[in-house]
Parts: C-alpha cells; sequence; structure tokens
C-alpha cells in the first residue's frame, strides 16, 4: 500500500534556471519520510527520535528526473517501501505533477535503525518493522 502526500513547490526551491534545483527532491523525499510516521504510525518524526530513541539515517540515496519542476507547480509523492532488512529498510519514492499527471522524479533512499544515544545500527523494532511490511510494494 502506497502512502502519498502532496508538496506546493515554493519561490525559493528553484534554481536560477527557474526550476526545482535537484537536491530538493531529497529534502521532499525526507519530508514525505517525516509525515509517514505521522499519519501512518501515529507517531511524530520527532517522538520516533527523541521519545522512542530511534534514527534512520541515510545510507544511499539516488533519484532519476524526468522533467522540470516549477515554482508554484504541486507535487504528488508516492512512497513505498521496497525492501525491509534486519537492521535498514529501502524507501522508494515516485513524484508526479498533479496539474498534468507527469511523473518529474523517481528515487530511492535506504535507512538504517540507530539507536539515538549511540548511533549504532540496531535490528528494526517490531512496531516500525510492522509499518514498513504495511507499504511494502510488490
Amino acid at each position: 500500500m502506497a502512502y502519498r502526500s502532496r508538496l506546493k513547490i515554493r519561490f525559493g526551491d528553484e534554481d536560477h534556471a527557474g526550476i526545482v534545483y535537484y537536491p530538493r527532491f531529497f529534502d521532499y523525499f525526507h519530508r514525505v519520510f517525516e509525515d509517514f510516521f505521522a499519519e501512518e504510525g501515529g507517531r511524530t518524526y520527532q517522538q520516533v527520535l527523541d521519545e522512542d530513541g530511534y534514527g534512520w539515517p541515510s545510507a544511499h540515496a539516488e533519484a532519476d528526473f524526468a522533467e522540470p519542476l516549477r515554482f508554484g507547480d504541486v507535487l504528488e509523492l508516492e512512497l513505498v517501501v521496497e525492501h525491509v532488512g534486519t537492521k535498514s529498510a529501502t524507501f522508494a519514492y515516485r513524484g508526479t505533477r498533479v496539474a498534468d499527471g507527469k511523473d518529474i522524479v523517481r528515487g530511492k533512499v535506504t535507512v538504517v535503525c540507530v539507536a539515538m544515544g549511540t548511533l549504532k545500527a540496531q535490528p528494526i523494532p517490531d512496531f516500525y518493522r510492522q509499518l514498513f511490511l504495511r507499504h511494502r510494494s510488490g
């Protein structure tokens, strides 16, 4: 089951060419990742970090870009969990422009579960494993 969220492109997101500066997409991916925890897991990302004590730093990130995005556009990002390992999970993202449905970006981010106190990798706790598995692709 995919999780979807929409983001409005802001003036400050563009580069000199008048299109979204490519690193912004990784910020967009993380915003949707944070919203996913809150809306699907019932825990804000701050609660996950500060109360539950789990962090999810990126170990690998990639993206492919198909179309430019501009100030005022609305991007719909779809998140699915592509893989759940013992200590890591891979999230796949697909972004489309709401106005015309065109594919804009596809990306993947692999995160590692760490204990916030030590920043050492640890097995994904069952609550999060089940959350991720509910949103697994295919």
